[in-house]
């Protein structure tokens, strides 16, 4: 393959990009040029929720990333749907580790569809690519 085909290949997948502390820090810059590191910032916070295994850490997490990102005027208030808002406010006082599945499905698809075309077009992509490429020059990007 060539390195551009090497290059365009991150680009099938936000998972791996957001499996990849490098890819990660570079998507996050570019979010918070466009103003939206809300939306990396909860999904990685629901990743963390759902390895939770202690129900009193469950319910601490699950306020916290309600009062962080979902009640209305959060300081990190995520663009989602009145329907899942309401059923996460309803459910926030007795938690489940799926309580915030519905949310973490639209963030992530908002940023596979939205973001994540606009990053691969972005300096903070460039960058990325640019510093892989001096780091190692016969290995591929570590998230492709």
């Amino acid at each position: 393959r060539s390195n551009a085909g090497e290059t365009m290949a991150c680009s099938e997948s936000v998972d791996t990009l957001l499996a990849n502390k490098d890819g990660l820090a570079a998507f996050r810059t570019f979010l918070k040029s466009e103003f939206s590191e809300e939306n990396v910032d909860f999904w990685l916070a629901c990743e963390d929720f759902k390895k939770t295994k202690s129900s009193t850490k469950m319910a601490a997490k699950a306020q916290k990333i309600y009062s962080d990102f979902i009640q209305a005027d959060a300081p990190k208030e995520i663009n989602i749907d009145f329907h899942t808002k309401n059923d996460i406010s309803q459910n926030i006082s007795e938690p489940t580790l799926s309580c915030f599945d519905d949310a973490q499905r639209l963030i992530y698809s908002l940023m596979a569809k939205d973001s994540f075309p606009r990053f691969l077009k972005s300096e903070e992509y460039k960058d990325l690519v640019k510093k892989q490429k001096n780091r190692n020059q016969k290995r591929w990007l570590p998230f492709m």
